[in-house]
């Protein structure tokens, strides 16, 4: 895993949109995997801007989204449909037919997960995947001991996670119980993962990911195991590294032709 340090989410971020903005233009029908929650918004952010100002243009990209509450309609503000609309999708020329987010509705949530897994493979597969990182080392909503190998899925929240995110539904009880989620195998299948983390109460969970054993304890250390996985973290989610200077000495050495802000031509 290639751990990329930088002082701020803000200045983290912007690398992000800079690995996502150089595949959607060395591959303008590429496949994104995308994350909800605050951590992606300034990432998202910047990828609008680009798109505003510099002509980003994803009009044949296809989009996957990680997850989604069970039972929230696409239209109520705590669903990752509505999140999405109003961060990203709202603000670039991404094709409403190429948009893919679980139906938390659905009748049949078991139906529901397999044709996901099924789009997904239709799609040729995902290029890049977005993460975030949960405080007990979750990747989309894959809790403490979940299967390695497992694909996407209904799963139960945690109360500590239900605690994390009841900042967007006002208590944590209000917190649906219930989600569809990629598994960790389908995360595991795409080309290239992206993870963000700042902050430092993710410190610890960075620790089990990056340095930690191999645990589905630990789901997010599972990406230690991926051939192109990213950590992009701030001075705070990093501070509990092992290798900390090390993680710094790597990235501010890089050959020039393996930087990621690259210098478009005005041509």
């Amino acid at each position: 895993m290639e751990v990329i340090i930088q002082p701020t989410s803000e200045q983290a971020s912007v690398i992000g949109a800079h690995i996502i903005a150089n595949l959607v233009r060395d591959n303008p029908a590429c496949v994104l995997g995308l994350a909800t929650g605050g951590t992606p918004i300034p990432m998202y952010n910047e990828l609008v801007r680009m798109h505003r100002e510099e002509g980003l243009d994803f009009s044949r990209v296809t989009t996957f989204n990680l997850d989604e509450y069970v039972g929230l309609r696409p239209e109520q503000p705590q669903s990752y449909h509505a999140f999405m609309w109003e961060h990203l999708f709202s603000h670039i020329n991404v094709a409403r037919e190429r948009i893919h987010i679980p139906n938390g509705m659905a009748p049949d949530i078991v139906a529901e997960c397999e044709a996901y897994e099924a789009a997904i493979k239709a799609a040729g597969g995902i290029d890049l995947q977005v993460l975030g990182i949960g405080s007990g080392g979750h990747i989309g909503f894959n809790e403490k001991s979940s299967s390695l190998a497992s694909r996407t899925r209904i799963k139960t929240l945690t109360a500590q996670t239900q605690e994390d995110n009841a900042r967007f539904f006002g208590r944590p009880e209000d917190v649906p119980m219930h989600v569809i989620t990629m598994g960790v195998g389908t995360i595991m299948e795409t080309r290239q993962v992206l993870l963000l983390a700042f902050g430092q109460h993710k410190a610890q969970a960075i620790v089990d990911a990056v340095e930690g054993p191999i645990s589905a304890m630990h789901p997010a250390s599972i990406l230690q195991m991926h051939p192109v996985a990213k950590a992009l973290l701030d001075d705070g989610a990093a501070s509990k590294l092992a290798l900390n200077e090390y993680y710094r000495w790597v990235y501010d050495h890089k050959p020039d032709w393996q930087r990621f802000v690259r210098k478009r031509s005005k041509g």
